[in-house]
């Protein structure tokens, strides 16, 4: 269905026919209630992600993801009609997948394996050819679990390299494949394997410029100023001089040793700077966000700056491009209140493919054809959902107790007054170096549209906000970070949003700790908690954690987390330690695959919970990890938090 679209860019171009966008929510209170947004609504997606234009503009490449399986579509960019479907590997995923050229397919699939008895992901590279309707291998037999690093791929698709472990018994070499249907027999390599490193860069003609040795806690970075030169050491990263010296490459640029790196400018704010790899000279800023870091950039095939990213409240796109500038700036008078993003471009911008949302609109994909001048829907994130009834999160500005000043979301239910709300405090993951911002989140739209009112603090210890504001949240887990929550919700009480006796706190990962803790701590404040995947015993998850870090890094983690205080006993701030102190309803959520937060954080709140004759609501998901796989899973998710709080909480 196509629509007329209002607006700057319809007068633009010429009044073109435009398919309208979601609307932005009406503000709150205006109308009556809205109607109830199923549970269905809120986690059915499209099954369509990934959309990806050929260079020449004419296919999509398009991942489609089903309850049981992966695929791999191809389609006219035109007609829509679907010219390819790759049959995949059963037990596989699809991790990524990008053109080679204009007629072929990298494929990235990966596998659950068991590596020296222990589990892992092994990962594996195909290409599949249009014309031949082939898909070979690319790799060698015995190669290491890692077979997706490709550093180049030639523009014409006629070859890439790609970084590999001949066997497990060696440090990666890069090797060259040509794409055609026997890419094994052609194969060539072009570096030898080199003592300690494991990660290969090549500049942008495909020559291997770079590599990093990770041994013994450091990190030694060997540079190349030509193809033939042999590599040197040109920095050497440790755990105590990795923030002086450690950065993000760009790119490489072939004949010459500049290159564009993020790395922080003399305000403490990441940057795009330039970078001469030869003498680790930091050059200009070629661009900097005022008062924020640049999150990534995007560089051209010459290696001039395409594009920064960074984060306020919401995410920001800056292009320096000017005929991308102007286009975006089109997109975005033409789908007012709209946050746009250019996805993927034909090499010639003849096609592309634009994304539009917000934090009341999940998000839709536009074809956009240059020649016709039109916009055309295409795919839509969660599309059951009626965009028109959805809430509208909004920023705030609070002072914690201690004259912290600190930012967050609140998002109140349409169609009632904002007072005297039952309030749901909803803390972010992490928690360090992890921030909300303004973008859709399906809880927060659940809890609103059932009548509460949600507020999602930035924390101290949050990303986003400098180094110092990170830095105040060391060793403050349970203890200053829990007041920081604390004081949110008396700003919506003072601010007469929330009723005091109405109050409770739902989170994941670091945010489910949060929750639990919450209802253990201050039991006065709190009428229940939700906890998804939190961690409930601190002292087990950083010996968990221990297995991912070197010695150093393991104890410099155990000293964020636990302060400079080494006398202070992590027991005291954890739920299973504490449980005895517990008088609040929970409901405490879990994956049983999960890696990050493992299960049995879970299984030992709830044996603790048993003997200490302290009952919990428990609910766990075979199959799930650190989130949702599975759409029905993750409504059956909602539908349990929704129960527990009109249960303990009720709304009405």
């Amino acid at each position: 269905m196509r629509a007329r679209l209002t607006g700057a860019l319809g007068l633009v171009l010429a009044a073109t026919a435009l398919p309208a966008p979601a609307q932005s929510p009406a503000p709150a209170n205006a109308e009556a209630a809205p109607p109830r947004i199923s549970t269905q609504a809120l986690t059915r997606d499209s099954g369509i992600g990934a959309i990806k234009l050929s260079p020449d503009g004419k296919l999509l490449a398009l991942r489609s993801t089903t309850k049981d399986s992966d695929s791999v579509a191809v389609l006219d960019a035109v007609t829509k009609a679907v010219l390819h479907r790759l049959s995949l590997p059963r037990k596989n995923d699809v991790e990524w997948f990008r053109w080679a050229g204009n007629g072929k397919l990298l494929i990235s699939l990966s596998a659950q394996t068991v590596f020296f008895g222990e589990d892992a992901r092994i990962s594996r590279l195909y290409f599949y050819d249009l014309a031949t309707k082939t898909m070979p291998f690319i790799g060698r037999p015995d190669m290491g679990l890692e077979g997706d690093d490709v550093l180049f791929v030639d523009p014409a698709g006629e070859y890439l390299l790609l970084a590999m472990q001949r066997t497990i018994y060696d440090y990666p070499s890069v090797w060259r494949f040509p794409l055609n249907d026997k890419p094994l027999k052609g194969v060539k390599e072009v570096q030898r394997p080199t003592q300690g490193i494991w990660e290969w860069f090549a500049d942008d003609a495909g020559a291997v410029r770079m590599g990093m040795a990770f041994e013994r806690g450091k990190v030694r970075v060997l540079y190349r100023p030509k193809p033939d030169d042999p590599l040197r050491e040109i920095a050497r990263i440790t755990e105590d001089n990795a923030d002086d010296t450690l950065w993000d490459v760009l790119r490489i640029t072939s004949g010459s040793d500049e290159g564009l790196v993020l790395k922080p400018d003399d305000n403490g704010r990441v940057a795009v700077r330039k970078f001469n790899y030869a003498t680790r000279q930091v050059g200009e800023v070629i661009y900097s966000a005022p008062g924020w870091d640049v999150d990534e950039a995007l560089v051209d095939k010459d290696g001039k700056l395409l594009a920064a990213f960074y984060t306020d409240d919401r995410d920001r796109a800056v292009w320096f491009e000017p005929k991308l500038k102007s286009l975006y700036a089109r997109f975005e008078k033409a789908m007012p209140g709209q946050q746009v993003w250019i996805q993927s471009r034909a090499d010639d911008d003849s096609r592309m493919l634009v994304w539009a949302g917000n934090e009341g609109n999940p998000g839709q994909t536009f074809l956009y054809d240059a020649a016709k001048r039109s916009l055309d829907s295409f795919s839509a994130e969660l599309p059951d959902l009626d965009r028109a009834v959805t809430a509208a999160p909004r920023p705030f500005r609070y002072t914690a107790r201690d004259g912290t000043a600190i930012s967050g979301y609140v998002t109140l239910p349409r169609g009632r007054a904002a007072k005297q709300l039952p309030l749901i405090v909803m803390p972010h993951g992490g928690p360090y170096g992890v921030r909300d911002k303004l973008q859709f989140d399906n809880t927060v739209q659940l809890l609103a549209n059932r009548g509460y009112a949600v507020i999602q603090p930035n924390y101290r210890g949050s990303g986003g906000y400098g180094e110092a504001f990170s830095e105040l949240g060391a060793g403050q887990i349970g203890r200053a970070m829990q007041d920081d929550l604390d004081d949110a919700m008396d700003w919506a009480v003072k601010e007469g949003i929330a009723d005091p006796a109405r109050v409770c706190m739902v989170g994941s990962s670091y945010g489910g700790y949060a929750a639990l803790w919450a209802a253990i701590r201050n039991p006065e404040r709190y009428r229940c908690a939700v906890s998804f995947a939190g961690v409930t015993d601190w002292n087990k998850q950083l010996k968990y954690d221990a297995g991912f870090f070197t010695r150093k890094g393991a104890k410099s983690w155990r000293t964020r987390v636990q302060g400079q205080d080494a006398a202070f006993n992590l027991d005291l701030v954890s739920p299973v330690p504490q449980i005895g102190r517990l008088t609040r309803p929970v409901l405490v959520i879990h994956g049983e695959d999960d890696s990050t937060v493992p299960f049995k954080q879970f299984t030992l709140l709830r044996d603790a919970a048993v003997k200490a004759g302290k009952p919990i609501e428990t609910l766990t998901f075979a199959g799930e990890g650190h989130g949702f796989a599975d759409d029905a899973n993750e409504a059956r998710y909602l539908d349990a938090i929704e129960a527990f709080l009109a249960k303990h909480n009720p709304a009405d």
